[in-house]
């Protein structure tokens, strides 16, 4: 079960931090020092553009074979 949720991203000493909700710390039992897996999504309005941008310039499909449709 995934769950996703918004924080900023924060200084910590010398290194950089996230606070995870305590909603979310209570429905998933996390204890302080254990190891979990955290993934990054960027959503800025910049990169999805320029993401679509790639395929603006792109040829055509050709398919290269005639007994597929």
């Amino acid at each position: 079960m995934e769950s996703v949720f918004k924080t900023k991203v924060r200084r910590i000493g010398s290194s950089l931090g996230v606070l995870i909700p305590k909603k979310l710390i209570d429905e998933r039992s996390v204890k302080e020092g254990e190891e979990i897996e955290i993934a990054v999504i960027r959503r800025k309005k910049e990169l999805i553009s320029s993401s679509f941008g790639i395929a603006k310039g792109a040829s055509h499909f050709r398919r290269d074979k005639r007994d597929r449709t």
